[in-house]
C-alpha cells in the first residue's frame, strides 16, 4: 500500500536532486578559461633586458617611438574554471571568458601546450623576418635576423616583429621611423608574403596598449567590430591587411599625407 506524500514531503522531493545540480554545476570544472589584458613590449628595444631584434649583415639606424606587441594572460590550460568564475567574469570589460579549445589546443598536457606555442612563436618569427627581408628586396643570405623575446608563445606577434625589422633597416627609405615618435601597438599573424592575420583577444590587447601609453594600435581588419567593442579613449584603431598597407598607413600617419583607414 502507498503512502501520499504531504505538500511539503512533495517539494522537498522535487527540490532536492535540483539542489544537487546546481551543486554539481557549481564545483564542476568548465569548458572555459578566462582572460585578461597582458604584458606588452617594444620590439623596437629590449624586453627583460635583451634586445628583442638584432641584425647583422645590413646598416641599421637607432629608432624612435615605440612597436609594441601586445598578448593577453589566460588561466593555464590545467586550472580549472567553475561557474563562479564565469559569473563573476561575465559582465567584466577587463575579462573574457573564453573556450578553453579557442585559447589551449585541446588533448594536450601543459608540456605539450607549452611545446605548441614555442613553435607557434618561432614559425612566427622565422614568417616575419622572410616578410621583411622580402619588403626590402634583400637576401637572408647576407642579412641576419635574431629575434628574442622571452615568456611570450604564439603567432600573434608577427606583424609587429616584421615592422621592427623594417624599421631598423629604414624600410621606408626617408631616414624617418615608421612610428613618427609615437608609441605605436598592434596585433596580427603574418606570412611569409606579407599577408596578416587575425588573432582573437584584440578587445584585451587594445586595453594592454593604451596601459602601456600606446596611442595607435594595429588591427586585423576582420577584427575591427571585436577592437572597437571596448576601445580605450585615445586609442586610434587602424585596420590593416598586408605589410605593404600597414607600411603605407603608417606613412601616411607619419606625414599626415594621404589617408589613414579606420574601422
Amino acid at each position: 500500500m502507498l503512502s501520499r506524500l504531504t505538500r511539503p514531503q512533495a517539494l522537498l522531493v522535487c527540490v532536492l536532486p535540483v539542489v544537487a545540480l546546481l551543486a554539481t554545476a557549481a564545483f564542476a570544472p568548465l569548458p572555459f578559461t578566462v582572460a585578461q589584458p597582458g604584458l606588452t613590449a617594444d620590439v623596437l628595444g629590449k624586453n627583460k633586458g635583451t634586445q628583442v631584434i638584432t641584425i647583422s649583415g645590413a646598416p641599421v639606424r637607432a629608432t624612435k617611438g615605440q612597436l609594441r606587441m601586445v598578448t593577453i594572460e589566460a588561466t593555464g590550460p590545467d586550472t580549472p574554471v567553475h561557474l563562479g568564475d564565469v559569473l563573476g567574469n561575465w559582465f567584466r570589460t577587463d575579462r573574457a571568458v573564453m573556450p578553453h579549445d579557442s585559447v589551449y589546443p585541446s588533448g594536450g598536457t601543459v608540456k605539450e601546450i607549452e611545446k605548441h606555442n614555442t613553435q607557434q612563436m618561432r614559425q612566427s618569427q622565422d614568417a616575419a623576418t622572410q616578410a621583411a627581408l622580402n619588403y626590402l628586396h634583400l637576401s637572408g643570405d647576407d642579412v641576419k635576423v635574431k629575434l628574442r623575446l622571452a615568456d611570450v608563445g604564439g603567432p600573434s606577434a608577427g606583424l609587429l616583429f616584421t615592422l621592427g625589422i623594417i624599421d631598423k633597416l629604414d624600410g621606408d627609405g626617408s631616414g624617418g621611423d615608421l612610428t613618427g615618435g609615437r608609441a605605436i601597438a598592434g596585433t596580427g599573424t603574418i606570412d611569409a608574403h606579407g599577408a596578416v592575420g587575425a588573432v582573437g583577444g584584440v578587445a584585451l590587447k587594445t586595453q594592454a596598449a593604451r596601459r602601456d601609453g600606446a596611442t595607435v594600435f594595429l588591427v586585423p581588419k576582420d577584427e575591427c567590430s571585436d577592437a572597437q567593442s571596448e576601445l580605450p579613449k585615445g586609442l586610434r584603431l587602424v585596420p590593416v591587411s598586408t605589410l605593404k598597407g600597414t607600411v603605407t598607413a603608417l606613412k601616411a600617419l607619419q606625414t599626415g599625407k594621404g589617408s589613414v583607414p579606420s574601422c
